[in-house]
């Protein structure tokens, strides 16, 4: 069983790493493989989850109350970024639930997961710096919301990132660095949700736990964080830090490897 300091920096881990481009669930297998800490379980990684929900659900809660309201109302935008949310978030929901099993067992081996932080840094790198269009949200075409919604299926294998796939499609579709960023978070939602409601009657089989709430809450704080952080860093700044940082953990990943074989 995880140490409750363990619970803290796993949650502060999938707070930070869920919404930065750099895949938390590569984070969450490897820093528990390189410290020998126990498997945290799936009642914990439901947890850790359910914090990066309440977090998008804090900061981006006008978004969606608008999204709601306008079913009412009548409000074109929102009604039509809730459309295309709803767009977006098929393709990742029928991948995650036909890859469930092998999700959790042969996507998460150190080397797959090395070779896919590192392959994707490059082609973030590569999206980033070739995108030359500065579309908004408002822009954005069914289609666009389709293939942002396919990029999000890929991160089923540890290493993708979430995050680092959609706004990596959204910078190829010529979005902005700040819309692709929101939209991707926005996109986040639903999937995070929908993930977390299947399994939470697994996970609360064993009951309720310490190391389960400081995850929690740890996850949520931190996530909060990094949704604001990297909102105003992408205004002025390019996303070249993250694709940099991906190529570099994915050799030391591959050097412990192949060290401790």
């Amino acid at each position: 069983m995880l140490s409750n300091p363990q619970a803290i920096v796993l949650g502060i881990v999938q707070g930070l790493t869920e919404f930065l481009p750099v895949s938390s669930s590569a984070h969450l297998v490897i820093i528990p493989w390189l410290l020998n800490w126990e498997d945290p379980g799936l009642a914990f990684d439901v947890a850790l989850h359910l914090g990066t929900l309440l977090a998008l659900l804090i900061y981006y809660w006008r978004d969606w109350l608008d999204m709601g309201l306008s079913l009412a109302s009548g409000q074109q935008m929102p009604r039509r970024l809730l459309m295309l949310l709803i767009i977006a978030s098929v393709p990742g929901a029928i991948i995650g639930v036909l890859f469930e099993k092998e999700a959790e067992t042969i996507f998460r081996t150190p080397a797959l997961i090395a070779c896919t932080l590192a392959i994707m840094g490059i082609v973030l790198w590569l999206a980033d710096i070739y995108s030359t269009d500065k579309r908004k949200v408002r822009q954005m075409t069914v289609v666009d919301a389709f293939l942002i919604g396919l990029s999000q299926a890929l991160a089923i294998v540890p290493g993708v990132s979430r995050s680092g796939a959609t706004i990596t499609m959204a910078r190829l579709l010529g979005l902005a660095r700040e819309d692709a960023a929101n939209f991707s978070f926005l996109m986040a939602t639903p999937i995070i949700a929908g993930a977390g409601m299947l399994e939470l009657h697994k996970a609360l089989k064993g009951g309720l736990t310490s190391q389960l709430g400081l995850g929690f809450l740890a996850s949520a704080f931190f996530g909060i964080l990094s949704i604001a952080l990297l909102i105003r860093y992408v205004r002025t700044h390019t996303y070249r830090p993250f694709a940099i940082y991906r190529i570099i953990a994915g050799v030391i990943v591959i050097l412990v490897a192949l060290t401790i074989r």
